[in-house]
């Protein structure tokens, strides 16, 4: 009724035909109370800028400048996270939400403030686990992330500036994103949902109310949000969530081998009909590949029965969302491998 009203009141049809307007609330008040605000406080140790003249040696001995250390800054930092186990008080949020921090604490959407411990954090992927105590939690429902499509309608929820759950709405515009970190695992889903400072950690959510991914960086030259978000996918993010809090850590396979994507260029001038595969470039001694007999200048072109293609596998394993634990040939002889020549 009240969405009906509202629509009436901006000119819109109540209904079209006998179908009423339809409206996001309910879904959002579903998934509201699984979403929080996360509020640090620690220490940093920062170098103060330094004068050239510093480095000369006959000045420090003739002024007897002193030794300068780095200095210690207080700060203080908020964003946002998802409770995904509310039995076991686990929320998860981005790596760089809680780095440094010495005191976090959560908020839920009824005012209750928790203290919260780091159960693990994995900066190269920028996912991070957290533990509160369990009482009356909700949590949200995990989509996959593997069925997300470009333009699927999409709803991040969060905590920017400060303003607690806030909800924008957008689509999915694009996937496998990377090069926004070159020095983390990324296959990021883009989206054009409000995410701004503030919203690293939340929920980007399908119309059914499921994580589908974590919101985790913006692409601006203000620092404000222009359109151009960047969500890690949940598939990805449960994986690396297992590990952490199975070990603490996320333990990445190690297969010793360094892999090129078949460019049609590429592929020409080996000689290839297609560019399905990998181009082994180097391979490290005694190393698994190694012994399988994996040799530079390989394609590999399938591995095993594995449904994905080696470029999608190997992102995967590197990125920890595959344990070498699961694949036992694969660790032990390697055998997924099918050189093309």
């Amino acid at each position: 009724m009240a969405a009906a009203a509202e629509a009436q009141a901006v000119g819109l049809p109540a209904a079209v035909g006998e179908t009423p307007m339809p409206s996001l609330a309910p879904m959002i008040k579903r998934v509201s109370p699984a979403v929080v605000n996360i509020a640090t406080r620690g220490t940093v140790r920062q170098r103060a800028p330094r004068n050239p003249l510093l480095d000369d040696p006959f000045f420090r001995r003739f002024f007897d400048v002193p030794e300068m250390g780095p200095r210690e800054r207080q700060f203080q930092s908020a964003g946002s996270g998802v409770i995904f186990d509310a039995r076991k008080g686990h929320i998860v949020t981005n790596a760089h939400v809680i780095e440094s921090a010495s005191e976090i604490t959560v908020t839920l959407m009824d005012g209750r403030d928790l203290q919260a411990t780091v159960v693990g954090s994995d900066e190269a992927s920028d996912i991070a686990v957290l533990r509160v105590e369990p009482s009356t939690l909700t949590q949200i429902a995990l989509g996959d992330s593997d069925r997300v499509e470009v333009g699927d309608f999409v709803v991040a929820i969060g905590n920017p500036f400060g303003l607690q759950h806030t909800v924008t709405s957008g689509i999915v515009s694009g996937l496998g994103r990377s090069g926004i970190n070159p020095e983390g695992y990324e296959n990021f889903i883009q989206t054009d949902a409000s995410i701004n400072p503030g919203n690293s950690g939340g929920a980007l959510v399908n119309l059914r109310g499921e994580l589908i991914a974590i919101n985790s960086a913006i692409l601006s030259r203000s620092g404000g949000n222009i359109g151009i978000g960047f969500a890690i996918p949940v598939n990805m993010a449960r994986s690396v969530i297992d590990q952490l809090i199975q070990y603490g850590e996320v333990r990445r396979g190690l297969l010793g081998i360094n892999i090129y994507s078949l460019t049609p260029d590429l592929a020409k001038s080996l000689g290839l009909e297609s560019t399905q595969g990998v181009l082994v470039s180097q391979v490290a001694e005694d190393s698994a590949a190694d012994k399988a007999g994996i040799r530079a200048g390989d394609v590999v072109t399938v591995i095993g029965d594995c449904n994905s293609e080696p470029p999608v596998f190997f992102g995967r394993m590197a990125a920890g969302m595959l344990n070498l634990d699961a694949y036992p040939e694969l660790a032990a002889a390697a055998t997924y491998f099918a050189p093309a020549f």
